[in-house]
């Protein structure tokens, strides 16, 4: 269990180059269809509570799909797996980038790398989507997927068009839906 643990993130940590979104369909992949450790309601909540807490999506799924499936042990294990590329490979990617960052075929391999990135969040935000709209597992039983469609689409005007702050508009859609949480329960 702790070995799966172990290297289950270490390969998230090694392989999720372009950030947190980029980690996201590798979180997925080990955590819900490899291992069966969360189900994909669990790691819609996991993505979006990991958004909502300060780090890494990476490093926050990690620490809580350890303790989750290992306890205290498990947390630390699974945490260590996740940065410990990290450590490596950003150490030596810095010697690497200031011995040779006039090259422009380094600048050509990192430009590379944007079009695959881009793609890997594109994804993973579509099976997000998708499960939340469409039904699947993820679908909210308290208040039906409408709402949840309407959230979205008022979250997404506020944020383009208006410009409000991420935090009030994640603040307001999670009260929001709270609210109807408790309108459809009391009815």
């Amino acid at each position: 269990m702790m070995s799966d643990l172990f290297f289950s993130f270490l390969q998230i940590g090694l392989l999720s180059i372009g950030g947190g979104y980029a980690a996201i369909p590798l979180i997925q992949g080990e955590t819900v269809l490899r291992h069966g450790w969360l189900t994909m309601q669990e790691f819609t909540d996991l993505v979006t509570i990991a958004e909502m807490t300060p780090g890494p999506i990476a490093i926050n799924s990690a620490t809580f799909v350890g303790l989750r499936v290992a306890g205290l042990p498990g947390m630390l294990t699974a945490t260590l797996g996740c940065i410990l590329p990290s450590l490596i490979l950003v150490s030596l990617l810095a010697w690497i980038y200031g011995r040779y960052r006039s090259m422009a075929a380094l600048k050509s391999v990192l430009d590379s790398l944007r079009p695959a990135v881009v793609a890997l969040i594109a994804s993973a935000g579509l099976d997000i989507l998708h499960t939340v709209a469409f039904g699947g597992e993820a679908a909210s039983p308290a208040h039906g997927q409408g709402a949840d469609i309407c959230l979205f689409a008022a979250a997404f005007f506020i944020l383009r068009r208006l410009k409000w702050n991420p935090i009030l508009v994640m603040s307001l859609c999670g009260a929001a839906g709270l609210a109807l949480t408790l309108l459809a329960g009391g009815s």
